[in-house]
């Protein structure tokens, strides 16, 4: 392959580095109290161009670049598609919401840009000395992003637990690729599965791949590694809880799929039982959890947790069904989170002072926008039908059920009733009789980019419940990349 299709494989990367260096060059020669809106119209236009570069991979044939290192196909671009999706969303409720939220909202911006730099190489990575490395750029750009706030103390708190925590998920990655490589020989995750069988040290892979799902069961917040979801999202500012919960989340699970399902099928037999518990205990825990908060941010957190597990039940279905379902799940599942964090970014302010479940009494009668808006992603969380999160749920069951799994299944279906609790107690307090007492009376206007994040993440939301056809097919064919075209789904296909 010549350099030039090599370098049109990872074009959206280089558009968002260079968009990222164009802000850091920039911010300094701007006035000091100056605003930096235009910067993040620059972050926006970045995003927009990778996010075209990226719709234009697929007429792109699968292949690799650059002897390798990375590998473009339907299931990478998949996920660049959402991924810079999802940034651009944030990017929109950014431009106002953090004015004067941070002190530096030129490098609020740039950090952005370059942490998506880093979940696109995941995505699209095929040696995992890359999917480190772009884990890295991630990690580091979110670990300041959640500490990047001007008052009070739980920003560095939370950005110093992030930290710590997530360094040690960094070193358990690494530590598990180097086992790995001691057993096989090589780092390529398509010479893995070939490279196995003639090791003669399979127990170091075994530990290499179990240090591998910690390092990025912490990425994912799944249970039992989720003890920082709670503090990181209570601390760091909404639109950044809105950007950490789903596209870092959604590299993570691409990797994994990537890791699991491309290099090791035929060993499901040992990692199978870790992701049937990881997601048992992830969805328990996360909606338990999730019924003793009065917080807002660690409600949601909980909610998080309990969804990574949802997720994780379509990678124990072990087919063609599991992938297609985990992909469409991710997608269903951003939408929505993005869109509620939004609102939540709004009606908190800068300062957040509205943070409790008490707190949104009212809300739909002093904004029935956001009250709606509000309602409707609580709707979509619960799994309503005509909903992304109904039908993001349906198939992740469907395919538990075709693989077996029907007591993971019966646990899921469970774990999904008692969230609603949760969600429709906001959803009651939205919409109770307000209080003269609460200061939402407050509530700044509605800007244009907020006005657009929101419609883009309610029409996300809405298509993907009432036309997910268009997704669907995109999600079949990332899963066609593990499996022949042939294998894909039945129970989705029957459902589309």
């Amino acid at each position: 392959m010549n350099l030039t299709q090599s370098f049109f494989r990872i074009l959206p990367e280089v558009i968002l580095t260079v968009t990222g260096v164009l802000i850091m060059l920039i911010e300094p020669v701007l006035p000091k109290t100056g605003s930096r809106k235009p910067l993040g119209w620059l972050a926006i236009l970045g995003v927009l161009g990778a996010l075209y570069a990226s719709l234009a991979q697929y007429g792109l044939a699968p292949g690799s670049g650059y002897s390798g290192l990375v590998q473009v196909d339907a299931f990478s671009t998949f996920f660049h598609v959402l991924i810079c999706g999802i940034i651009l969303v944030t990017l929109l409720v950014a431009l106002d919401t953090m004015q004067g939220a941070v002190d530096n909202q030129g490098e609020f911006f740039a950090l952005v840009v370059f942490g998506a730099v880093g979940m696109l190489f995941m995505t699209t990575a095929s040696e995992l000395l890359l999917v480190f490395i772009g884990l890295e750029i991630s990690s580091i750009s979110t670990y300041v992003l959640a500490g990047l706030r001007n008052r009070g103390a739980k920003g560095p708190e939370a950005a110093i637990k992030y930290f710590l925590l997530g360094s040690f998920a960094t070193a358990f990655f690494l530590y598990g690729v180097a086992l790995i490589f001691g057993a096989t020989g090589t780092t390529s995750i398509p010479a893995l599965g070939a490279a196995l069988p003639l090791s003669q040290t399979p127990i170091f892979f075994l530990v290499g791949l179990a240090m591998i799902l910690i390092g990025i069961g912490f990425k994912v917040s799944a249970a039992p590694f989720q003890v920082w979801t709670p503090d990181v999202y209570e601390g760091a500012p909404p639109a950044t809880v809105g950007l950490m919960s789903t596209a870092p989340k959604a590299a993570a699970f691409a990797v994994l799929l990537r890791i699991l399902y491309s290099a090791f099928p035929a060993y499901h037999a040992h990692w199978i039982p870790l992701i049937w518990i990881m997601a048992a205990l992830s969805m328990t825990i996360g909606n338990l959890g999730a019924l003793r908060q009065q917080s807002v941010k660690r409600m949601l957190a909980y909610s998080s947790i309990a969804h990574a597990g949802y997720l994780l039940v379509a990678f124990a279905a072990l087919s063609a069904d599991g992938v297609a379902a985990a992909s469409f799940y991710t997608a269903s599942y951003a939408a929505m989170n993005v869109g509620i964090f939004a609102v939540i970014s709004h009606v908190g302010g800068r300062d957040e002072k509205l943070t409790s479940i008490s707190d949104y009494r009212g809300l739909a009668y002093r904004s029935p926008l956001l009250g709606g808006v509000l309602a409707f992603f609580l709707v979509s969380l619960i799994g309503i039908p005509f909903t992304g999160g109904f039908f993001g749920k349906f198939y992740v069951f469907s395919a538990a059920i075709h693989s077996g799994l029907v007591w993971l299944t019966v646990l899921g279906l469970f774990n999904s009733g008692v969230a609603a609790f949760y969600y429709l107690r906001l959803l009651t307090s939205a919409y109770s009789k307000p209080s003269e007492t609460l200061p939402m009376e407050s509530m700044a206007r509605i800007t244009p980019g907020l006005l657009f994040a929101l419609l883009l993440t309610v029409a996300a939301t809405l298509i993907l419940g009432i036309a997910p056809g268009q997704v669907l097919t995109r999600a079949k064919a990332a899963a066609a990349t593990f499996y022949p075209a042939a294998d894909t789904a039945p129970a989705i296909a029957r459902h589309e």
